[in-house]
C-alpha cells in the first residue's frame, strides 16, 4: 500500500519525480474532481462523504474542507480504512447514511462492479451522488486485481443499471494524447529507474500538446479516464 507521502505526490506530481510519467494525467484528473466539487460539493447540505477503496486517501485533502466527515472504506489490510469492506464486498454502514460516495480508480480493480455500485448505492441517502472516476483505455495495472475497461456509453449504462442518474460527464486524455501516453508506457517499463523522468520529460509535454490541440471534441466519448457524478434516483 502506498504511503501518505506518495498519496500527496499524487495529488501533486512533479515533472521530475516518482509521478513523472503520469505528471499530465494526474494534474488533469485533480482539476476535474476540483470542478465537481465547485459544481456538486461545496454547496451541498449533504456533509458526509465515503472514500469507497480509499486506499491511502490521496484526494482527502481536496475534499475534507468542504464535508463534516471524510470516511475511508476499503477492505480489513488497509489499516487506513475507517470503515472495512468484507471480501464479497459488503459496507460495514447501515443504509442510507452519507451524502457522497467517492470511488477514483477502484472500479476496474472489483469483481463484481454492479454489486460495487448497487453497495454505493445502498448507502448513499436521498439524492446523494457517486463520485466516480475509472478507465477507459489505460495499461494493465493489477492491485492486486485488475478486470475492466470500459467505453463511454457502457460505464453510463452500468451506473444507470445500478439505479442512479448521470448528471455529469468527462473524458481525460482523448484518443491521440492518449495513444502517446500508452506509447510512453510501452517503452517505459523497459528502462531501468533513473532513466524513466528523462523519457516522461520528452513525452508529457508532447501529449499536453496533443490533448489541448486534437483531443477535446472526442474526449467524452473516447478516453483515457472518464469522470462521472450520479445522482441515487
Amino acid at each position: 500500500m502506498e504511503s501518505r507521502e506518495a498519496g500527496i505526490e499524487r495529488l501533486y506530481p512533479k515533472i521530475w519525480g516518482r509521478m513523472s510519467a503520469r505528471y499530465y494525467y494526474l494534474h488533469q484528473l485533480r482539476k476535474q474532481l476540483e470542478r465537481v466539487i465547485s459544481l456538486y460539493v461545496r454547496h451541498s447540505p449533504h456533509q458526509l462523504i465515503a472514500d469507497y477503496g480509499c486506499g491511502n486517501k490521496p484526494y482527502e485533502p481536496l475534499f475534507a474542507p468542504f464535508v463534516e466527515q471524510y470516511i475511508g472504506l476499503d477492505l480489513a489490510y488497509n489499516t487506513k480504512a475507517d470503515v472495512t469492506v468484507d471480501p464479497k464486498g459488503v459496507i460495514d454502514m447501515p443504509d442510507a447514511t452519507v451524502g457522497f460516495v467517492l470511488s477514483t480508480q477502484v472500479l476496474e480493480h472489483v469483481e463484481d462492479p454492479k454489486a460495487y455500485l448497487k453497495e454505493a448505492h445502498r448507502i448513499l441517502a436521498k439524492d446523494g451522488n457517486l463520485i466516480l472516476s475509472t478507465h477507459g483505455y489505460w495499461m494493465f495495472h493489477p492491485d492486486p486485481t485488475d478486470f475492466w475497461r470500459w467505453t463511454s456509453t457502457g460505464l453510463k449504462k452500468i451506473v444507470q443499471e445500478a439505479g442512479f442518474e448521470v448528471v455529469y460527464f468527462e473524458g481525460i486524455l482523448g484518443r491521440s494524447s492518449m495513444g502517446l501516453q500508452l506509447f510512453q508506457d510501452g517503452i517505459l517499463f523497459k528502462l531501468p529507474k533513473f532513466a524513466r523522468p528523462v523519457l516522461s520529460i520528452i513525452m508529457q509535454p508532447l501529449i499536453i500538446f496533443f490533448d489541448k490541440i486534437i483531443g477535446s471534441k472526442s474526449r467524452n466519448e473516447d478516453a483515457c479516464t472518464f469522470i462521472l457524478v450520479a445522482k441515487k434516483v
